[in-house]
């Protein structure tokens, strides 16, 4: 299919630019459409009246975007542009190795989007003329037209007759085309209102797209650091060649880049996570040494503790041996209390009786 229309197609402009696929995931990254540097060109089908964007990956096409009135293109950066394929549900990103081919391929772009606005506004007009024309003149009132021949047989008298017989043909004929063409007016207004429907449903779309496009502006804002990164790359990658070197490509400079990126972040983790662990290793030395401590006093604590416990057990076993020392020496005084009572008694009655004694 694609040789086929190249036959009846012509290219109008042409440039050199990487290519690039917003992710239909994320729709936020973009995903390299080609290795390296491709050409972009504007083709024109004068059959169709048709503008078209394609641009060749090998022996693939890579882009294949049909030019619409309501397609823009917008310059994010100074080297970088795109614009949405709403039939392909995609967006593309062109980035140039200088400005000036940026403004170049911006200024084409415009221009192709115009004359293809002025194509669809003649094609519209002329399938309402067609239209028209098909509704007042069907083929088989065109063959109805075609009167038969006139041959002269009984001279002029039968060709008075046969031009009035053709007159009255004419005449009702022509009423015939009156009523049709009325009919067809009544059509021509039917289409006019649904082209008018149409144009309002196109407006609708054009507006939600600029919208949509206005929204755009804040993710642009989130990947201008990424893309000034990549335009440096890409003018390095130009440079290189410019010169005849045989530079990387882009698919495997992103990656590198996308790396670098995961690595320098992964790095300044890890660096985080060696300070955050050397200073906690200063705290575990404290707290090591701390607990150190801890364990020696603890040790010392039990240590005096056992002593005491030691001692405690000596106290109590020299206290229950005062207690029974005691209980004993108690029961023994109390046996001597008794027997001094009993000698008290006795000396008693003996001074008594040595009282009496005297008296007599």
């Amino acid at each position: 299919m694609y040789p086929h229309h190249r036959e009846r197609e012509q290219p109008i402009f042409s440039a050199r630019a990487h290519v690039f696929q917003i992710d239909p995931n994320t729709k936020r990254n973009w995903i390299p459409a080609s290795k390296h540097a491709v050409t972009v060109s504007f083709f024109y089908d004068a059959n169709r009246n048709v503008y078209r964007i394609i641009s060749v990956g090998g022996t693939k096409a890579i882009i294949n975007c049909t030019v619409t009135p309501s397609m823009t293109f917008t310059k994010t950066s100074q080297k970088f542009g795109q614009w949405a394929d709403s039939r392909a549900n995609t967006v593309y990103g062109l980035g140039f190795a200088t400005e000036q081919q940026l403004h170049q391929f911006s200024d084409k772009f415009k221009e192709v989007k115009d004359a293809a606005r002025l194509a669809r506004e003649k094609s519209q007009d002329k399938e309402l003329a067609n239209t028209a024309l098909t509704i007042a003149a069907p083929q088989d009132l065109s063959d109805e037209l075609q009167s038969p021949p006139v041959m002269c047989v009984n001279g002029p008298e039968d060709k008075l007759f046969r031009s009035q017989s053709a007159d009255i043909t004419l005449s009702s004929e022509k009423e015939r085309i009156k009523k049709m063409l009325s009919e067809g007016s009544i059509c021509e207004m039917n289409l006019e209102a649904e082209l008018f429907t149409l144009q309002d449903s196109n407006s609708k779309l054009v507006a939600a797209l600029h919208e949509a496009n206005a929204n755009v502006e804040q993710w642009k804002k989130q990947l201008a650091a990424y893309q000034e990164e990549t335009e440096r790359l890409r003018d390095q990658v130009a440079e290189l060649e410019a010169h005849g070197g045989h530079g990387p490509s882009d698919l495997l400079k992103d990656e590198l880049t996308q790396s670098l990126e995961e690595l320098e972040a992964l790095l300044k983790a890890k660096d985080e996570e060696i300070h955050i662990l050397q200073s906690k290793k200063s705290e575990y030395h404290e707290m090591e040494h701390e607990r150190d401590e801890a364990i020696h006093r603890l040790r010392e604590t039990e240590m005096r503790n056992s002593e005491l416990e030691r001692r405690i057990q000596n106290s109590e076993q020299n206290l229950n041996n005062t207690l029974e020392d005691r209980d004993r020496m108690d029961s023994e005084i109390q046996r001597a209390i008794e027997i001094l009572d009993i000698k008290i008694f006795d000396l008693n009655d003996l001074r008594q009786s040595l009282v009496k004694l005297i008296d007599k």
